[in-house]
């Protein structure tokens, strides 16, 4: 008995998700991973099941990924010690030379063999290849932190018309060939635009955008580029998710649809966030009169 009920279970979950199966399929979604979804195993290997999902019903997943603890894990190893300047990892060259061995080698080709295994088709690539994200010094007090100049988004075009997973390192490089180390919140923000995606989701280590910082219970489900502007000034949105809730704008103004930001560590978080009434973490969307505009 108990198993005639968990197959209906599993059959009401499967209807539940065939009009999101429908609106995704073949729709582009761009996911930035990073934090602790990638340090846990049990919950990498999660995030790369429900890329495979996501990619065999037809969605075009793009995965943009960081690998900042794993950066700070192999410069110790190397007797050389992280130094930050307002979040932001100071970048000798050095240290860039270690940022492209551990991002564009150890961490880009460890997440396609994860998603190979698991059914999926992928191929990683750096933002320097093909030009993919073009890039400036930033500030000199960071070093080779860049400022993105340009992204040219036609290597990961061509990677989605052959059915890839693209898996993209956030790298970028300017005219002279100089690499640079790239915010990979900012870098999503910018391949979404560039895709036109129909949804970016940002995974962090936290539920979303809170009322109350210290109060899970009060997170907001869904706000539009106006409101969050207006809680930037009532000081709800502050500190380090300032500079999150600014890519989820800049990436609506560059034509994503919509952006999500929500706690990459709950298990399965990107299926709920896509195939479910419930959800996940927090939806930023356009205005409404510009939603209308566009119709």
């Amino acid at each position: 008995m108990d198993n005639i009920y968990s197959n209906i279970q599993r059959t009401e979950v499967l209807t539940q998700a065939l009009p999101y199966i429908k609106r995704y399929n073949g729709k582009v979604v761009v996911i930035k991973y990073g934090g602790n979804a990638m340090i846990n195993e049990q919950l990498k290997q999660q995030v790369m099941e429900d890329i495979v999902l996501l990619w065999l019903i037809g969605v075009k997943v793009v995965l943009v990924h960081g690998g900042g603890p794993e950066i700070s894990d192999i410069m110790a190893k190397l007797g050389k010690k992280p130094e930050f300047v307002e979040g932001l990892r100071v970048t000798d060259k050095e240290t860039i030379d270690i940022v492209q061995m551990v991002l564009a080698g150890k961490v880009n080709k460890s997440l396609v063999n994860l998603l190979e295994k698991q059914g999926g088709k992928a191929l990683g690539i750096s933002g320097m290849d093909g030009r993919l994200i073009e890039a400036e010094m930033k500030d000199p007090r960071l070093g080779y932190v860049g400022k993105i100049t340009n992204i040219n988004i036609s290597p990961v075009l061509d990677l989605l018309e052959k059915e890839y997973i693209p898996v993209i390192s956030t790298l970028g490089c300017d005219r002279d060939g100089n690499a640079y180390n790239i915010n990979g919140d900012t870098a999503a923000a910018q391949i979404a635009g560039a895709l036109q995606a129909e949804r970016l989701i940002m995974m962090t280590d936290i539920d979303g955008i809170l009322r109350d910082k210290d109060d899970v219970s009060t997170l907001i489900p869904e706000l539009t580029v106006r409101e969050a502007k207006r809680l930037y000034a009532e000081g709800i949105i502050s500190g380090g998710m300032i500079p999150k809730v600014d890519c989820c704008i800049e990436a609506i103004e560059h034509g994503v649809q919509n952006v999500v930001i929500m706690d990459g560590r709950v298990p399965h978080s990107i299926l709920l966030e896509l195939l479910t009434d419930e959800g996940a973490g927090t939806m930023v969307k356009r205005d409404m009169e510009e939603t209308e505009n566009a119709k």
